[in-house]
């Protein structure tokens, strides 16, 4: 096989696995998309947190919310928690990795805000404490996931947080979903706000 007849391949796989999942996500997507809404219309702000591609993700998310998506408006309240080297790394210090976001969460996070907790595998040990210590802050998780959503499907509460589980196994298939989730989002907020 050549080098462009692997790379067509991966586009079609690319394609396959987000036509699959759009029947299943749009709707729970359209949910996320609302409560996201409803956090940002009550003053509220929108934390995100993963690691490695997830945390790009995290950031991408926090920069299209503060700055703009495709419309002019004004910024909307999202931090990254990925961003702060000086406070990750003292966290990581002095107590341990797995409470880089939980911290973070304790510190900023209020009732009624929101937190995307973004972790391919649902297994993220720094985003499962930040998710417990959100929800003891009476605020609303969407968990981006994929595969069988790991730990993370058994932490969300059924009614109060959202779980958008990319149905796939391969990790660069699930991250590309993920962005693609990531715009919906974008787009679903911009046009609740600001319609057509």
């Amino acid at each position: 096989m050549s080098l462009a007849e692997r790379i067509h391949l991966n586009f079609i796989d690319s394609a396959q696995t987000k036509l699959a999942a759009a029947d299943k996500l749009a709707p729970i997507i359209a949910d996320a998309a609302e409560r996201m809404v409803h956090c940002l219309i009550g003053e509220g702000k929108i934390l995100a947190c993963g690691n490695g591609g997830s945390a790009g993700d995290s950031q991408h998310f926090s920069s299209e919310l503060i700055n703009r998506f495709e419309r002019e408006r004004p910024g909307l309240a999202a931090i990254a928690l990925t961003t702060d080297t000086s406070t990750l790394t003292s966290i990581a210090n002095d107590y341990a990795y797995d409470r880089v976001f939980a911290r973070q969460v304790q510190a900023l996070g209020a009732p009624g805000d929101v937190l995307l907790a973004i972790s391919t595998s649902g297994n993220s040990k720094n985003v499962l404490e930040a998710i417990r210590t959100a929800q003891k802050k009476e605020m609303t998780v969407i968990g981006l996931t994929g595969r069988d959503g790991g730990e993370m499907a058994d932490l969300l509460r059924e009614g109060e947080d959202v779980m958008i589980c990319v149905p796939t196994v391969p990790t660069a298939r699930i991250q590309e979903v993920h962005l693609l989730v990531i715009h919906c989002l974008c787009d679903c907020i911009d046009y609740s706000l600001l319609g057509d």
